[in-house]
């Protein structure tokens, strides 16, 4: 227990010291939202990996979807790399930080209300984000509540606090560059710890190809009849399976807090080295992740999944390792969970502050002023999630994927065809924008609150996420196509700024 502790006091001691240490790059809006935009490779990379992966994957995601499964499970892991990583810094990266800029946007609302000249959509796009990013947190402290049970046997709400509190300094203190830094550290715990950590266990069942041979010869009738089938290729349910990867890869397109990482790059070559960083780190820890949740049922004589839920699986499999693996594994989901919690409350009260309150609320905010009400709403954003997270604890709401389900379906489905066409397409009009805001808000909040009017394939908040996804990115083409067509000088004046001529060097283009 002195080891533990020892270890969680050093390294909460690291990072309020950064978050202190960066408040002189947290004087105004744009150093304290986007670290003045001159974020680096490594700094940007880790922070995407990090706000990505929190302990909803850890405990949540890979103890849930590695017993549903099995092996299988890991192409969840396969497609965050490629997909949710590797193809949106391809795809969104340079776009995104280019128009961003010339449009002076820092958030993705003020995005949406730049790109088509529209006040409305600001106010309301800034509404979704605030309302539908606190499932998603309270799901955080859920899964880092298992965990700290696990090693320290503590309450509940003990980890709620100290984990709120801790977050809240270094993000008031230090802004967007102390999150980054914080990130880069809480990082590089992550690609250890999953590694050291899947040895460990794959260990303790005699090792791979042991690990793997039980596995092969689990048997769950009531989920397939096919011999081996935790083991294989595709798994017992490939069809759910599939929108698992969506859900979770695809919904990072249109997340605010993984897209605003964009636009604080710093350069060309920033960009670059991103793509590989994030897609290697993506495939480490998300991978490794999914991969050890597969192993799930050789601990099914420890866990009973139908008393305690799928989020007691994955601290099962860890409660027999050593004292400092242990202290590793709350270090690395402490540190996954706390680096998603900043993000979520930067983009959150940044958001409502620039978005919604600014201009609408209260005329003539000053910079200060800004800075101010987002701090405050720091504050306020955290105590909301962890409020609602002790709520959730002794409620129906047991399942941390379904809280995380939720919130994606929602983001991602109102958000992403429309931030992904804006940035392409000259066509995409305001119309198209709210119908896609509609589709993917009121799609979850049905799955949510009256699931038995939806098909049976739908009443799942990760099936209902993937599907709102999906069909904004249908719908926003077939409205645009059928609605008046937005103003041609302004959108050829947003396109603009992918038309200026930069001179670069030769080893980036060839010369004539």
């Amino acid at each position: 227990m002195f080891l533990k502790v020892l270890i969680l006091i050093l390294y909460f001691a690291l990072l309020v010291g950064i978050g202190l240490s960066c408040r002189k790059h947290s004087t105004d809006v744009n150093g304290f939202v986007l670290g003045g935009r001159s974020v680096g490779p490594w700094l940007t990379a880790f922070a995407y990996g990090t706000s990505y992966f929190s302990a909803v994957v850890f405990v949540g995601y890979a103890g849930q979807f590695g017993w549903k499964y099995g092996m299988a499970a890991t192409w969840a892991g396969i497609g965050n790399a490629i997909i949710g990583s590797l193809l949106a810094w391809v795809v969104l990266g340079r776009r995104t930080r280019i128009m961003t800029q010339h449009l002076n946007s820092a958030t993705m609302p003020q995005f949406f209300g730049e790109r088509f000249q529209s006040p409305a959509l600001k106010i309301v796009a800034s509404v979704i984000i605030f309302i539908f990013l606190i499932p998603y947190t309270a799901s955080l402290y859920n899964g880092l509540s298992r965990l700290f049970g696990m090693a320290f046997d503590i309450d509940y709400s003990v980890c709620i606090v100290l984990m709120a509190a801790l977050t809240a300094i270094y993000v008031i203190a230090g802004g967007y560059m102390a999150t980054a830094i914080n990130d880069f550290i809480q990082g590089l715990i992550m690609l250890v710890g999953i590694v050291v950590i899947i040895a460990a266990v794959l260990n303790s069942k005699g090792g791979f190809m042991a690990a793997y041979e039980g596995l092969a010869e689990v048997v769950d009738t009531s989920v397939s009849d096919t011999p081996g089938v935790f083991a294989s290729f595709l798994g017992p349910d490939p069809l759910n399976l599939f929108f698992v990867v969506i859900l979770t890869s695809l919904g990072t397109w249109g997340l605010p807090q993984m897209v605003q990482k964009f636009y604080a790059i710093k350069d060309e070559s920033a960009i670059q080295k991103g793509t590989i960083i994030s897609t290697l780190f993506a495939l480490v820890v998300s991978g490794g992740c999914y991969f050890l949740g597969g192993f799930g049922r050789l601990f099914s004589d420890e866990v009973d999944v139908a008393a305690s839920g799928y989020d007691s699986i994955v601290p099962t499999m860890l409660s027999h390792l050593s004292p400092f693996l242990i202290a590793l594994v709350v270090i690395l989901v402490l540190s996954a969970s706390m680096s998603t919690l900043s993000s979520l409350v930067i983009a959150s009260s940044s958001t409502l502050t620039i978005d919604f309150l600014k201009d609408n609320i209260i005329k003539k905010m000053s910079e200060k002023t800004q800075l101010l009400y987002i701090r405050v709403l720091i504050l306020v954003f955290i105590a909301i999630s962890a409020v609602i997270a002790l709520v959730q604890y002794k409620s129906s709401v047991t399942f941390i994927a379904q809280l995380m389900g939720i919130s994606w379906g929602a983001l991602a489905g109102s958000f992403l065809a429309p931030f992904l066409y804006s940035l392409y397409w000259k066509g995409t009009t305001k119309a198209a924008c709210w119908v896609s805001f509609i589709w993917g808000s009121c799609l979850m909040i049905v799955e949510m609150v009256v699931p038995s009017v939806l098909p049976a394939i739908l009443r799942s908040p990760i099936n209902a996420g993937a599907v709102a996804m999906l069909g904004g990115l249908v719908i926003v083409p077939v409205v645009s196509l059928i609605t008046p067509k937005p103003d041609a000088k302004h959108t050829d004046e947003c396109f603009a700024c992918y038309e200026k001529d930069t001179v670069v060097s030769q080893k980036t283009a060839l010369g004539k």
